[in-house]
């Protein structure tokens, strides 16, 4: 351990020096005079309590000397005249310039022993408002904000159980980022606990730049060809503490307003929050309608161009479907440029300022249809089951399967081109593979509870069950 020193001086120097106080404009330092003594105090502009800070000042200004006589450490000072709740004394200079660098507020005072790390921070944050995904008709219209400890009060307030652990740890050589594992200890499978924890302490990376993302990236399978998602996230408290009281454990990272759902497997994307502030019969209807839109817009294009692909394939009934009116380009030709045509218009979309989002909504729908179609580049039933691909794509909350599906749309699609039949049934036989052999970051498998097979889980999963003992 980087011992502090027992020289006020050369803890002033050292902490100076180390905080950059004077080298950068953030960092405030004051000297006090605390019963004759002298004493500084270090902390990040912008992070600190003013009004805390300042009462806990003017009463340690106020002591006489007689008051802090006798004292040679820092806890006797702490736990007689540092009024605030959340105070601890370090001994260890790298945790104290990593906690200063949180948000604490830091005091050095002349004969006494360790460092005073007072957690005063108030962290710049938004209000806790609905977030942009996830919307529901009925239910609450809170979410989750970028800092850790208001997301804990959120889920907390849901959920008034001794047994609901917050646990914190630090990840990142360089940033030190707060993360927090929350869960019920009696509800949670320890030994999944214990395997996220283990690879969470083990993280080799110097930073956080990308919130949960840097986390899920670091300790995920190294299956990089595999476009599944591993991770579910939500911005919705109501739906991480649901989630809480079945067993699940929901990682928080600092920073971030999107918590991650672990363990997770691929029937976990059927649900969503509106399932749950429906009656159960509606609630049903609504996963059966997505795990539907899910197939459909998987198959649709590759099976339409199987089906259009070779004349007189399709029997008489469905000859509505095999003549594509001609175009400039291919049918193969056609499909891949809308797929790549929707996506542009989806970036260009996030670069578009609100007050313009509905003129670009406007010329993007019509240089894709009706000028498309008009110049011959395009054919109308193309257009048909793009949109409803796009439409679909919308269906499902998690934008991650969504683009996964597309991957894997457009790989069927060329199989499907180049060996027709044989293709087809390849491809969809490789995404069954896919899926089967896809790795969770932790849990008992990416389709469980089909692999390994456990009924009532399904059921459960696949089925909009009433709220009971067992089921929140």
């Amino acid at each position: 351990m980087n011992r502090i020193s027992s020289n006020y001086e050369e803890n002033t120097r050292f902490f100076d020096d180390a905080l950059g106080a004077g080298r950068s404009c953030d960092m405030v330092c004051r000297d006090l005079y605390v019963g004759g003594r002298r004493a500084r105090f270090w902390v990040i502009d912008g992070f600190g309590g003013d009004a805390i800070l300042e009462r806990m000042g003017a009463f340690w200004l106020s002591l006489q000397p007689e008051a802090v006589q006798g004292l040679t450490e820092m806890q006797q000072f702490a736990d007689r005249f540092v009024t605030f709740m959340e105070v601890n004394v370090s001994f260890d200079r790298d945790d104290i310039l990593t906690s200063v660098l949180m948000g604490k507020s830091l005091l050095v005072m002349e004969g006494l022993q360790g460092a005073a790390l007072i957690d005063a921070k108030e962290y710049p944050s938004r209000s806790v408002g609905e977030p942009p995904d996830g919307k529901v008709l009925r239910g609450s219209h809170d979410g989750f904000v970028e800092a850790v400890v208001p997301n804990m009060a959120l889920l907390r307030r849901r959920i008034r159980d001794p047994h609901l652990t917050m646990e914190g740890l630090k990840i990142g050589q360089r940033t030190h980022s707060d993360v927090a594992l929350c869960y019920l200890d009696d509800r949670v499978d320890h030994a999944l606990l214990d395997e996220l924890r283990h690879k969470l302490q083990n993280i080799q990376a110097k930073s956080l730049t990308m919130a949960q993302e840097s986390v899920a990236e670091a300790i995920r399978p190294k299956q990089w060809y595999n476009p599944f998602p591993k991770v579910r996230y939500t911005e919705r408290p109501d739906t991480a503490a649901a989630c809480v009281m079945e067993g699940s454990i929901i990682l928080m990272v600092d920073n971030s307003a999107a918590v991650m759902i672990l363990p997770t497997t691929f029937f976990d994307f059927t649900q969503e929050a509106n399932d749950f502030y429906f009656p159960p019969l509606v609630g049903t209807y609504l996963r059966i309608l997505r795990v539907a839109v899910f197939l459909i817009s998987l198959l649709i294009t590759p099976a339409w161009y199987l089906m259009v692909s070779v004349p007189d394939r399709l029997p008489g009934w469905l000859d509505f479907l095999s003549s594509p009116e001609p175009a400039a380009l291919s049918l193969l030709s056609q499909l891949l440029v809308v797929e790549f045509l929707i996506d542009v218009l989806k970036l260009a979309s996030l670069n578009t300022p609100d007050t313009l989002s509905n003129s670009f909504s406007m010329l993007g729908a019509l240089i894709l249809g009706d000028f498309a179609v008009q110049a011959g580049w395009l054919g109308p039933e193309v257009l048909v089951y793009m949109a409803f691909v796009s439409v679909a794509g919308f269906a499902q909350p998690s934008y991650e399967l969504g683009y996964a599906f597309k991957l894997l749309r457009v790989v069927l699609l060329l199989l499907t081109a180049a060996f027709d039949v044989w293709g087809f049934g390849l491809g969809v036989v490789g995404i069954v593979v896919l899926l089967a052999t896809t790795k969770p970051l932790v849990g008992h498998g990416y389709l469980y509870p089909l692999i390994p097979f456990n009924g009532k889980a399904l059921r459960r999963l696949l089925v909009r069950e009433p709220i009971n003992a067992d089921n929140t």
